[in-house]
């Protein structure tokens, strides 16, 4: 080892503790997990909240407001989702620091943890559904842009609702399904159908509409998808195309205008998804994933979504853990893929 480089790292280093980096970027970074006391925070301890955020009794004054919708009544297999806005607050250890983006989140805009939805009642669907799409107008009344976790996906029409109310978004959705059924069973309103409904109520463009995924056992169900204009990669189409082609047909398709962002964790293949409702095997992998949503920089997100988290099925947390990850990596788009304040301590 070149003996003069050793001498000038350790007479840099020998003596410095985890917050003095030379780093500007990263020193602030680190600054952001320090405590009052000068050491670094306590990721399991306190109040769970989601990705560490501070708690806020209402939205007011944010830019991004943080969600759990506990509502799985649209369920049309296992339910559980209820219990997914819990199960994701839980997971430590998320962020606070994007390497892809070089900045924090959360020091780029005023984002908390606002809580649940209210609902009225734990047994309607139409009205959970309603309970929604009320607190979610109220949000975008306020300029408040909602990330939330449910849920199954049956969440996702009241919300669209709200946010497309004055024009209808874009949508970027991950999952194994379309979820663009008709009815059945007696109702419209199920998980397998909001984007339908969504098309149909005039706040969805399914012209600048991608989903990303698409496979199993439900595939005859969509023809409302290529009826209407939608563009459908199915998890075929993924493998030939690769990332970074799926991710550029997504921003082509999106365009500059407002977009919705929505992820089921069932498009992840069951190995690393596995506590989900509807889980189809052969999708996407983590890493993917995780790829897809940061090549998305740029893309005008005006809310997001991760739905469908089951954790009584989720022996390993790893369905909690990636549901965290990803909800991570949308905050970030909405922080920091816009060309918000870098951070700056």
């Amino acid at each position: 080892m070149d003996e003069a480089k050793l001498s000038k790292l350790r007479a840099r280093y020998t003596d410095r503790g985890v917050f003095d980096g030379d780093d500007p970027t990263l020193a602030a970074a680190a600054r952001n997990v320090q405590s009052a006391d000068g050491k670094r925070s306590l990721p399991y301890s306190g109040i769970p909240t989601f990705l560490g955020l501070p708690q806020a009794d209402s939205a007011s004054g944010l830019d991004i407001a943080l969600i759990g919708v506990p509502m799985d009544l649209g369920v049309s297999n296992r339910p559980g989702a209820r219990f997914g806005p819990r199960a994701v607050r839980s997971i430590e250890r998320i962020g606070p620091y994007h390497p892809t983006f070089r900045g924090v989140p959360k020091s780029a805009v005023r984002a908390a943890d606002v809580g649940d939805v209210p609902f009225r009642t734990r047994y309607s669907l139409e009205q959970s559904l309603q309970d929604i799409e009320h607190y979610y107008s109220a949000l975008k009344a306020q300029g408040v842009r909602p990330l939330s976790v449910g849920g199954d996906h049956s969440i996702t029409y009241p919300i669209l609702k709200a946010l497309g109310r004055d024009a209808p978004v874009g949508l970027v959705h991950i999952d194994a399904h379309c979820d663009t059924m008709g009815a059945y069973d007696g109702s419209k309103f199920h998980h397998g159908g909001p984007f339908r409904l969504a098309v149909l109520d005039g706040v969805l463009d399914p012209e600048r509409t991608i989903q990303i995924g698409i496979r199993g056992s439900s595939n005859m169900f969509w023809e409302f998808s290529h009826a209407s204009g939608m563009t459908v990669i199915y998890m075929e189409d993924f493998m030939r195309m690769g990332v970074a082609a799926v991710a550029e047909r997504a921003r082509a398709v999106v365009g500059d205008g407002p977009t919705y962002l929505s992820v089921d964790v069932d498009g992840f293949d069951p190995a690393y998804a596995p506590g989900t409702g509807t889980p189809e095997a052969g999708g996407l992998e983590a890493r993917e994933g995780l790829e897809l949503l940061r090549a998305l920089a740029g893309v005008n997100i005006v809310g997001a979504d991760v739905v469908e988290v089951a954790p009584q099925y989720d022996a390993t947390t790893n369905t909690s853990q990636l549901a965290a990850q990803l909800l991570f990596e949308e905050f970030a788009l909405m922080a920091l893929g816009r060309g918000s304040r870098a951070v700056s301590g």
